[in-house]
């Protein structure tokens, strides 16, 4: 017999019995004493009865299923009854949500435990988002949703019709209601807190596999957090103490207030202290009315007509609203109406408090301090940011060409198969992403790494049989190494006229972050190497050049402390090797960092291909590094990119020395890094694709 099955017969003997009883005589009979005794049943025990009955579930005496006690006529309305009652949540799922007589009963064990509340496999939050693919959880998440969303929110700012800093009359506050446990965890991809238009929000926290959902996180029955799970990777003992965890992955000041050791809860609390005195200036200073909140007092902002900072006798619920100010309410709410936030999706709320502040800043006359604070973290775990989110509008799955280095999962994958297929989309990089999870805390072993080239090379080196040796920077060139090569370069346009434009030709763009590539120089030929040049190797001339060795590897940033041993109190951009007095770009200055040495000669470069497409491709072009494919034409030559109907236009006039020198300037600009990496490897390619588009270097100092 299923569960499901015997908790409905158990729970039937238990009416029956109650019937009986009820039923039965209201004076005992009298009867002879028995002569032997009587064999009596052993009580009906209900599963986790004793647990259900210590939750809030079980609470009775609850506001939650209390508040319509005083009403006419005394019932649960039906678009509250889903939620505040036994039965209600099975009416919402059959598509018939009545209304119930009050009192309508607290959360039991056929709540939950019955045939349509257990096919559920799908949710629809307020804004509309479904999540699909759901297991148990999608129990939990019909009810810990929230009721509110930037969708609703919209809407009700839409129907004023005022201006971002009116106060409307008609405008109300939205309150997003309690334990939206779900729409936090779930972030961009329910929409439950205000997300502002141009601004990009972290999606699920994944957190790590198998402590991810309500029921691998909280005990269904008492609802308390599983801190045993908890303790396995953090140093807990109680759920007072997970508000002092915060992950490897959150090494940033968010709050701004200096400390970055203290837990993810006292980040949010900070924030939501600066918010609060950003809504407080901008309530007085803009809406004309001072305003004050009670988290336990609906509406929950009060007008504080006589500004004492209490709300007094006469000052009822705030009424001043603007849409900029609603917005920025409702997100405060947003993170004070879910205890949970710091441990349910704290990257989310963080962002949504940030952007909240940001935006009341723009209007206040003297803004709140945000100078050190930060809404994103170090970019392998930014989930908010298009390497993560790009995949949003295509079901949420990286295809196998990105999935190495854009999911989660798919380095893992990788390193197991050699190969990858398509992988779900992630928000940011996890711990197994490096770290051997058969083998914890261990990372990936990796020995070498194949290059786009064909190149196969490893930090490690070799050993004494010539066999590769396992390194951990070996892990980060996996996917720091680019997309193209010399090799691949060469092979799009074989066998054409160097200087006739071509349509078969496109843009080959190196991709971001191609550090390795830079690194090993022409042992893996990143950049695109001209016939007869010599080019420099990996660059052994530094004494330190693993990528574990120069950079955190979770904030990702260069350790400067260690710069700071031969470089005293230089900027990393001011540096270049002890020395080292030669003039490279020919502008005189031997004392610049290579850096500048560097800037100076991209300029040049990118001087040289706009005068090459006006007089020998036929058509003018101009560069955007924040726009794909990032070379646009430009035909009448106003550095504005034309647009056609589809907007602007990718560079259509190709030719194959073109392709060289636009594909080597991109590859300055895409490693951010490369005046340490392996500066004088980059000065190399970058004076040697001059030349070959005629320009004159006779000014400059090929290494």
């Amino acid at each position: 017999m299923s569960i499901n099955k015997s908790l409905i017969l158990i729970g039937g003997l238990i009416i029956l019995v109650a019937a009986l009883a009820a039923c039965g005589p209201k004076t005992p009979a009298v009867t002879a004493a028995p002569t032997e005794a009587v064999a009596t049943e052993a009580p009906v025990e209900v599963p986790f009865m004793d647990v259900w009955k210590g939750s809030g579930h079980a609470n009775s005496t609850e506001e939650a299923f209390n508040h319509w006690n005083e009403d006419d006529p005394k019932v649960v309305p039906a678009d509250c009854a889903k939620c505040h009652t036994s039965t209600g949540i099975v009416d919402f799922l059959n598509g018939a949500p009545v209304d119930v007589p009050v009192p309508g009963g607290v959360i039991t064990c056929t709540t939950c435990h019955n045939a349509t509340v257990m096919a559920l496999s799908s949710v629809t939050f307020p804004s509309g988002a479904e999540i699909t693919g759901l297991g148990p959880e999608a129990r939990c998440m019909t009810c810990h949703q929230g009721r509110e969303s930037k969708v609703s929110v919209d809407e009700a700012i839409a129907k004023v019709a005022e201006e971002a800093d009116t106060v409307s009359a008609d405008l109300g506050f939205k309150n997003i209601h309690y334990f939206a446990a779900a729409a936090t965890l779930y972030g961009n991809e329910a929409h439950g807190g205000y997300e502002y238009d141009d601004k990009s929000y972290d999606a699920k926290h994944d957190h790590v596999t198998g402590v991810d959902t309500c029921l691998a996180c909280h005990d269904q029955h008492s609802l308390q957090v599983r801190v045993e799970k908890c303790a396995v990777c953090h140093e807990v003992k109680d759920i007072e103490e997970l508000k002092n965890v915060r992950e490897p992955s959150s090494m940033m000041d968010y709050d701004g207030d200096g400390d970055t050791t203290e837990g993810m809860y006292f980040e949010i609390q900070g924030l939501q202290e600066a918010l609060f005195a950003g809504i407080q200036a901008y309530g007085k200073e803009i809406s004309g009315k001072s305003i004050l909140f009670n988290a336990d007092a609906h509406p929950y902002f009060f007008a504080d007509a006589n500004d004492n900072g209490a709300v007094d006798e006469g000052e009822g619920k705030y009424d001043a609203w603007t849409p900029r100010l609603l917005k920025a309410a409702y997100n405060y709410q947003v993170s004070i109406k879910d205890p949970g936030s710091f441990a349910h999706g704290n990257k989310y709320i963080v962002e949504l408090l940030f952007d909240s502040l940001a935006d009341l800043n723009t209007k206040l006359t003297t803004p709140i301090d945000m100078s050190k604070m930060h809404r994103d973290d170090a970019g392998h775990f930014a989930g908010n940011t298009e390497p993560f989110r790009h995949w949003d509008e295509e079901g949420r799955i990286v295809p196998a060409s990105c999935a190495k280095c854009h999911s989660a999962t798919g380095l893992p994958q990788f390193l197991k198969e050699g190969v990858n297929i398509s992988n779900p989309a992630s928000n940011g990089f996890q711990c197994s992403t490096c770290h051997d999870e058969a083998n914890w805390p261990n990372r990936y072993a990796v020995a070498s790494v194949t290059f786009p080239s064909g190149a196969v090379v490893s930090y490690g080196g070799k050993d004494a049989d010539g066999k590769f040796v396992a390194d951990d920077s070996n892990l980060c060139i996996a996917c720091h190494q680019g997309r193209e090569s010399t090799v691949s370069v060469n092979g799009s346009i074989t066998g054409m006229d160097p200087d006739a434009a071509n349509p078969k030709i496109r843009f080959k763009n190196v991709h971001y972050f191609a550090a390795g590539a830079t690194l090993f120089g022409t042992e893996v030929k990143g950049a695109y190497e001209y016939d007869g040049k010599t080019y420099l190797g990996f660059n052994s001339a530094h004494p330190v050049n693993k990528c574990k060795d120069c950079h955190d590897v979770h904030k990702l940033e260069p350790k400067v402390e260690t710069c700071a041993a031969c470089h005293q109190g230089a900027e990393p951009e001011a540096i270049r090797a002890p020395g080292d007095a030669v003039d490279y770009d020919g502008d005189g200055n031997v004392t610049e960092g290579m850096y500048g040495e560097i800037e100076t000669l991209s300029e040049a470069l990118y001087a040289q291909i706009l005068d090459y497409t006006k007089t020998k491709a036929g058509k003018g072009i101009i560069y955007d590094g924040l726009a794909y494919p990032y070379f646009f034409v430009d035909a009448d030559g106003d550095s504005v990119a034309d647009v056609g109907d589809k907007g602007p236009i990718g560079y259509d006039s190709w030719t194959p020395r073109l392709l060289k020198a636009a594909y080597n300037y991109q590859y300055s600009q895409k490693d951010p890094g490369a005046f340490v990496h392996n500066p004088k490897y980059v000065v190399q390619f970058l004076i040697d694709s001059i030349a070959d588009l005629g320009g004159s270097v006779s000014a400059y100092t090929r290494p």
